[in-house]
């Protein structure tokens, strides 16, 4: 199969998912992922077709102070070429690893394209992380070349290795990716990647161990991901804003994949601090078709003053974590649109979703997306659950699901674990009723989110026990009603040192120096910790008081915002 008739393929699969918008009981049952070997690159064989000759809008970054910035889809095509070109003058080429750490510039767009486009392995990061996270993540993952803004350069001081070094700017010792763009005629060939290549690799959070590492293919997320685009509704010609971080794999979501798969316009809105109402003014100003956000934004929104629907505004979702139903019918009585939920991992595409078109339940993450074999498995009896019941969310293997990774990257154990039973393991618990409607429950472990961010409690109990004053730690997530969660800490002290308000205080402090912003511990309760009888922390038991105390006036607890020398810096 030659290139133009793997797209050609991706292009009549994505465009039955478009004619099937709205019947998503036809999509379910006809609709499988296209079939685009034995070579296909993305950034190429899709991307590119979009792009050349293309002078509408394919990225609009918006910023709080008024600036705004476009670039039409043949500028970027022409612009990773640049990159991609200039990539390959400095030494990487098919299978080498990029780590990329920029935020929500125009550079971000043009570095992932131009790593694809000469077959090179995108390793998505953060700006928050420091030192040490970068140090794992260089040497786990083997990069080649890391790419920067002159800004976070000096968190590489102390992280060693034979990779290039790339800043977008001048940095003394770094190469300066704005050479790529005086380059005049670049010529890109295909890389000749087949769809089973490593394109992406993703650490994604675990309980008992450093993070993850998640590896995604050529296909399993630029095709995989049409089923976000089903889900998102987007279509071609529309603009889509999604309030996403770069460096997780929500960003390649529903920044990257998910809209370019539609030919759709991304628009990005940059702000330092979170405002609904300049937000609103954006969605309005640049007539934004669809609108995702997680619910930590859509609880802030309904807390502003939302006034009329955004005239433009067709889609509304939401993914991240469980929407609270309260939130969905505020959002439909003031704009008449109905917020719909969705489910995903880091792991996969969209797996499940509310769909244009169909019904809402309140409460309900939706259905199983077209061509995705999501089913519930009995934990007990390791079979599926048929009907109206309770299970485990998993992926059936049998079927051969397109959007899940190949596996975690040198780990056998974990991926044994993952894919038991003839089945990829999410971890996450949730019911079904007569209608198939699935609903969220649980985690089957310790992580949870907290503003939608990913907290795996094992990280920041390591970074706690550092301090002096600590002997053990357990964070579990605390009710709040802006962020859904929050980090909270139990910690039994070591001898020497009392539960008094210094105490408290020096142990939230040296926390927030050592942990990204995102992870920052927010409350404190000195507590001799449950266990087992074996001496594992029972973290269930300090979870369900979290519950069970909620809102209420609580002796013995310390928070953040109790101390205004912690008042200020970034917010998680």
């Amino acid at each position: 199969m030659d290139t133009a008739t793997s797209t050609a393929r991706f292009r009549a699969a994505r465009d039955r998912l478009l004619d099937l918008r709205d019947d998503y009981d036809q999509a379910a049952a006809e609709f499988t992922f296209p079939d685009v070997g034995p070579r296909w690159n993305w950034a190429h064989d899709w991307f590119d077709e979009i792009a050349r000759g293309n002078d509408r809008p394919g990225l609009v970054i918006l910023d709080e102070a008024g600036e705004r910035t476009s670039v039409s889809f043949a500028q970027m095509a022409h612009r990773s070429d640049q990159v991609a070109a200039w990539l390959r003058e400095n030494g990487i080429g098919k299978g080498d690893v990029v780590l990329v750490m920029l935020g929500n510039q125009v550079e971000l767009w043009d570095v992932m394209l131009g790593v694809m486009k000469v077959g090179a392995v995108i390793l998505p990061a953060t700006t928050a992380l420091g030192p040490k996270d970068l140090l794992d993540r260089v040497e786990r993952a083997e990069a080649s070349m890391v790419v920067c803004n002159p800004g976070d350069t000096g968190k590489f001081a102390d992280v060693p290795g034979d990779y290039r070094k790339v800043s977008v700017g001048p940095a003394d010792g770094w190469l300066n990716l704005q050479q790529a763009y005086g380059i005049e005629n670049p010529v890109v060939e295909h890389p000749g990647t087949a769809p089973d290549d490593t394109l992406l690799l993703y650490f994604t959070s675990g309980t008992t161990s450093r993070p993850k590492l998640v590896v995604h293919t050529q296909a399993s997320y630029p095709v995989g991901h049409l089923s976000t685009m089903y889900w998102l509704g987007i279509r071609p010609g529309d603009v889509h804003l999604n309030i996403s971080s770069p460096g997780w794999a929500k960003h390649a979501w529903s920044c990257f994949f998910a809209p370019y798969n539609a030919e759709a316009t991304v628009l990005v809105y940059n702000y330092a601090r979170f405002d609904a109402a300049s937000l609103l003014t954006r969605l309005r100003d640049e007539a934004v078709n669809s609108f995702c956000a997680p619910p930590t934004v859509w609880r802030m929104l309904i807390n502003a003053d939302l006034g009329g629907k955004p005239e433009s505004l067709r889609e509304l979702v939401a993914a991240g974590e469980p929407l609270n139903p309260e939130v969905i019918s505020q959002v439909e009585r003031r704009w008449g649109v109905t917020i719909r939920d969705g489910y995903g991992q880091t792991e996969t595409t969209a797996q499940i979703g509310n769909t244009p078109g169909s019904p809402v339940k309140p409460g309900s993450m939706g259905r199983p997306l077209p061509a995705i074999p999501t089913v519930l498995v009995d934990p007990t009896t390791g079979k599926v659950v048929e009907g109206v019941g309770e299970g485990e969310i998993c992926l059936d293997l049998s079927a051969h699901p397109v959007a899940l990774m190949t596996g975690y990257r040198g780990d056998e154990a974990r991926n044994a674990e993952a894919m038991a039973g003839g089945f990829y393991h999410t971890g996450d618990v949730a019911s079904r009723d007569e209608d198939g409607y699935i609903t969220y429950i649980g985690r089957t472990d310790d992580v949870f989110k907290a503003s939608d961010y990913k907290i795996s409690p094992f990280e920041l109990e390591s970074v706690l026990i550092e301090h002096p004053a600590v002997a053990e730690a357990a964070v579990v997530p605390a009710p709040d009603e802006v962020r859904l969660a929050v980090p909270k800490a139990y910690v039994a002290l070591a001898p020497g040192y009392e539960p008094t308000e210094q105490t408290a205080f020096d142990i939230l402090k040296y926390a927030r120096e050592h942990l990204a912003p995102y992870q920052r511990v927010r409350r404190l309760e000195f507590a001799e910790l449950p266990k087992t009888i074996s001496g594992k922390i029972r973290r269930v038991e300090l979870r369900q008081r979290e519950q069970s105390l909620a809102g209420q006036a609580r002796s013995g607890e310390w928070r953040d915002d109790q101390f205004p020398q912690l008042k200020g810096g970034q917010s998680g």
